[in-house]
């Protein structure tokens, strides 16, 4: 049923029979889905169509890296900017929400092909030379940023409503600690139905939406993708290639983003997927998968860090699972009834839960640190992690200094905004913090040149 490494209980869902499966794959699901969700409530894309290609994209990636990886590609938070930038541009030819979003859907697909770039420098060159740029100094601080920096999306939706979080967050505890068989490997899934049936019970759940939806309805809407707009005839050329330019440049934080988050996927399941299946095929999963759904009227993926607490929380690691909640989400997306009882679980509920699977992710990152014996007494590795959390952190919740503030939901994130001609390029906090960290890397003196796969400073994620 288990198996043991060290003092710590690793469950192999392939023992764990059918039945427990297909519960773990609900976790997975509900994990992904507030953060997913929200995305196209914010920007006004399709919740079907999203859920439609995230399980898609999911179960693409998963068959790119030979079906070894447990990761999950939800909706991306990185591209929010783009699109209510573009939205806006729209808005000054005159063009509606609805019009503009097939132009910024079209940039966020050719950021998609700027991971297939990555990956065949990384397939060139070696996933293991290249990864001498990311060594546990650089992709532990990043790992911890990231979670960091969602910390305040979960006190924000626990703001709405603190009893009904609090509910969530000490069901997930009890049943993580005290809880006996089953329930102590579901504690995410636990959290969000008990909170979800407290908050439905007490009259904070608007369930209008609901009763209005149809059971059975296609996920995708042809008007509102990038087909669409080219089969209409009437692009505005110059308003294409703006939406494109503006976007594009936000893949080079994304694409760093995926690298400490298979790092993170990495550390918790104690293999190196750098290495096996490769950079370049997870590079490849995720990029592809972006260019698809941005083509088909669907938010950007990216690799999900709610998925990665999900596995460190209940120990199960087997990518089965992963696809099963992919499976799911295709399936729950040809219902329109049940995306709206989905999008009706109150923010708290989403909070409460977040909590503890956004404090998971940061807690990887110091992990893959520890473990890999990164060397502190050196002050090249004190000054990148240094620099790498204060700009990332100062960045993304400054209000002033150049930051140009967008608003998502509840939160400001800060970036930095420069012209280069007539364009405005903005560089979200953890994108500078992710160049400056590997620009220190590669020039500082002490970097080892040569891969060694138990060292501090090489492109391993060490030895497990």
């Amino acid at each position: 049923m288990k198996q043991e490494l060290g003092q710590e209980a690793i469950y192999d869902a392939r023992t764990l029979g059918t039945p427990r499966m297909l519960v773990l794959g609900v976790q997975h699901l509900f994990a992904m889905f507030g953060a997913t969700v929200l995305v196209p409530l914010l920007t006004g894309l399709s919740v079907s169509a999203t859920l439609l290609f995230a399980g898609i994209a999911t179960l693409f990636m998963h068959f790119v890296t030979g079906w070894k990886v447990p990761v999950f590609l939800g909706s991306s938070f990185a591209f929010l900017g783009g699109y209510f930038t573009v939205v806006a541009m729209g808005a000054d030819l005159g063009m509606s929400q609805a019009e503009s979003l097939p132009y910024a859907c079209a940039g966020v697909a050719c950021a998609g092909l700027l991971y297939l770039i990555l990956s065949a420098i990384c397939k060139a060159c070696g996933s293991q030379n290249v990864m001498k740029f990311f060594p546990p100094v650089v992709t532990g601080p990043i790992i911890i940023t990231i979670g960091l920096i969602l910390a305040p999306s979960a006190i924000n939706n626990c703001s709405t409503n603190w009893p009904i979080a609090l509910v969530a967050l000490v069901v997930i505890i009890v049943c993580n600690i005290w809880g006996k068989g089953m329930i102590k490997i579901i504690p995410i899934l636990m959290g969000v139905i008990v909170s979800y049936l407290v908050a439905a019970v007490t009259g904070n759940v608007d369930f209008t939406a609901v009763k209005e939806a149809a059971w059975i309805g296609l996920p995708v809407k042809m008007q509102d993708t990038v087909f669409g707009l080219a089969a209409s005839g009437h692009v505005d050329k110059g308003f294409l290639i703006s939406s494109i330019i503006m976007i594009v440049p936000i893949a080079f934080a994304t694409m760093m983003e995926h690298v400490g988050d298979i790092s993170a996927i990495s550390s918790t399941v104690g293999k190196n997927y750098i290495e096996d299946p490769g950079l370049h095929r997870t590079l490849i999963g995720d990029g592809v998968g972006t260019a698809i759904a941005s083509l088909f009227g669907a938010p950007a993926n990216t690799t999900y860090g709610e998925n990665t607490g999900v596995l460190v929380l209940t120990k199960v690691y087997d990518p089965r699972v992963v696809r099963l909640a992919a499976i799911y989400a295709i399936i729950l997306s040809f219902c329109p009834k049940f995306s709206a009882l989905i999008s009706s679980m109150p923010a708290a509920t989403i909070g409460g839960v977040s909590i503890i699977l956004y404090g998971m992710i940061s807690a990887v990152g110091v992990r893959n640190m520890v473990e890999n014996h990164t060397d502190f007494q050196k002050s090249r590795n004190v000054i990148i992690a240094a620099a790498i959390l204060g700009l990332a952190l100062g960045i993304n919740f400054a209000g002033n200094l150049g930051a140009d503030i967008t608003t998502a939901g509840n939160n400001a994130t800060g970036a930095i905004s420069f012209m280069i001609g007539e364009m405005n390029i903005s560089l979200s906090g953890l994108a500078v913090a992710s160049i400056i960290g590997i620009l220190l890397n590669a020039i500082l003196p002490g970097r080892r040149t040569e891969y060694m796969p138990n060292d501090e400073n090489s492109g391993s994620l060490g030895k497990f």
